[in-house]
């Protein structure tokens, strides 16, 4: 089996409102996220897939999360966030932990794996992957000595 990682870095910021401490307050995070994939066997350029396509199919859906705050769609507070930013995020799953982010982006890009998703640069170069490239995990950085990642276990 052959395996490649995408790194990206984003700042964001949380609040969990289930927090029994200083974490239930707004604060920030450096995050890095990788991106594992995975195939049995190589395309006919010999990757397991491009690296652009992996920029390309993550980058949009990412940028979402950057200098953003991510809340729990059922705390009181959101609503006066959002009347101040724009830039809020509600997670309607429970509290924006590093866990469900970890979970709502592996959800994305199986998604755009599942159906083959071509990416196009404004080049107009198009990306596509081939059937049978998984992903593999996702792992997100919260600070340089904690993460949190998701997976599916295989079913092949």
């Amino acid at each position: 089996m052959y395996r490649i990682c995408k790194t990206f870095e984003i700042e964001s910021g949380h609040m969990l409102s289930k927090h029994p401490e200083r974490c239930r307050f707004p604060h920030g995070h450096s995050r890095r996220i990788e991106l594992v994939l995975a195939a049995d066997r190589l395309d006919e350029n010999d990757m397991v897939c491009d690296f652009k396509w992996i920029k390309l199919a993550a980058g949009e859906f990412l940028d979402q999360f950057d200098h953003a705050l991510c809340v729990n769609a059922a705390d009181p507070s959101l609503a006066k966030l959002r009347a101040f930013d724009e830039r809020v995020v509600a997670f309607q799953e429970g509290d924006p932990t590093t866990e469900l982010l970890a979970r709502r982006i592996f959800e994305h890009l199986s998604g755009l794996l599942a159906a083959g998703q071509p990416f196009q640069t404004a080049e107009g170069v198009c990306y596509k992957v081939r059937p049978g490239v998984r992903l593999e995990r996702v792992r997100v950085w919260e600070t340089s000595s904690s993460w949190a990642e998701y997976a599916v276990e295989d079913e092949r």
